[in-house]
């Protein structure tokens, strides 16, 4: 989150309930000035019980589930893109891994265009 909201500011985060723990709430709201960070609980065993921390017990009470169900448009390009071109680099240093992921989407791009003409 922090490498993401460095060039850019971001306005939500869409997590799964793997990055459910009060630090990544913290972090995108209080220090990354995230207006929302939507984030599936994760039950962790409490059966009905409330979560005691705060951001996590606003996920509980309020939780947009529209906003977060839009979350399969983007893991599904994730997953089209891994599909089509791997999902590993072949480039090794930091600068050519940047040109090389800005080919890649480029390219994933020009082929769904083509494919839709």
């Amino acid at each position: 989150m922090r490498q993401a909201a460095a060039p850019i500011r971001i306005d939500t985060a869409l997590g799964d309930a793997g990055y459910d723990a009060e630090h990544n709430h913290r972090l995108c709201r209080e220090y990354l000035g995230v207006r929302q960070a939507v984030v599936r609980l994760n039950r962790r065993n409490t059966g009905c019980r409330w979560p005691k921390t705060p951001y996590r017990r606003a996920m509980r009470h309020r939780f947009p589930k529209t906003t977060y169900n839009q979350r399969w448009h983007a893991e599904s390009g994730f997953s089209q893109h891994k599909r089509r071109l791997g999902s590993a680099l072949t480039a090794r240093g930091d600068a050519s891994q940047a040109r090389e992921l800005v080919l890649r989407v480029l390219i994933h791009n020009l082929m769904l265009l083509a494919g839709a003409a």
